[in-house]
Order: structure tokens, then C-alpha cells, then sequence
């Protein structure tokens, strides 16, 4: 069987996916493009903005291992190359304790090239 540029993509967005629900970064260790761009949500207006493997890697193990939080992943979207990814991230027991967002990741020669993240509404509750 062929593999799609869809079905490399499901598999890369199912380990990065397993990397924050496990709270195990090294998950991401092998799917991360030497010249990944990536965009977190937060600060507004415009997020911060990390390039290459080193500083994206950092970024996401930072993340994942902050103290009691959690990362909860919706049905992701696959088209291509492309990825949406729905999310909740809670750092509390409360749903006020949450927020939800999206990333957009674009995936290339079976690594992540690209990530975009948005919230809806303030992480800093």
C-alpha cells in the first residue's frame, strides 16, 4: 500500500498529538523540520514566534511539561499536508481552569514545517 501525503500526515499528527497527552516531548523528537516555524498563541496580538528545530522542540517540551496541565486534542482534520487541530488545555480542575483553541500544522517530507496556534479567549486566567 502507498502512502498518501494524508496518511503521513495522520500518523505525524498522532505522535504529536501522544507527546502532549502522554506529557512525554520525546515523542516529538523525530517529527520536528530542521527549519520548523512556529506560532503560539499567546502573547497577544500576535503570539510568540519560534524558528528551527531547537527552539520549536523547547517551545513544545516546555509546554508539555508544565506542572499540572493538560493538553486534550480533539478530532484532528487532515487535508494533504495540511492538519487543524481542536483542542482544550486546562491547567485546573475547574472548566474555568481551561481554554480552547486550534492549530494548524503543515507537515512536509514527514516532518512538521509549520504550526500556527490561536485560543479563544486569555490564557492568563
Amino acid at each position: 500500500m502507498i502512502e498518501t501525503n494524508e496518511s503521513r500526515t495522520a500518523k505525524i499528527i498522532e505522535q504529536f498529538n501522544k507527546a502532549f497527552t502522554a506529557h512525554d516531548a520525546q515523542w516529538l523528537k523525530n517529527i520536528i523540520a530542521s527549519d520548523c516555524v512556529m506560532e503560539g498563541a499567546m502573547p497577544p496580538p500576535d503570539g510568540s514566534r519560534v524558528e528551527g528545530y531547537d527552539q520549536c522542540f523547547a517551545f513544545w517540551e516546555d509546554l508539555i511539561n508544565t506542572p499540572h496541565t493538560q493538553f486534550s486534542p480533539e478530532s484532528a482534520s487532515i487535508m494533504g499536508e495540511k492538519a487543524i487541530i481542536p483542542w482544550r488545555f486546562s491547567w485546573g480542575e475547574r472548566l474555568e481552569k481551561s481554554i480552547r483553541g486550534v492549530t494548524l500544522i503543515t507537515v512536509k517530507d514527514g516532518k512538521i514545517s509549520e504550526a500556527c496556534g490561536y485560543v479563544k479567549g486569555n490564557l492568563g486566567s
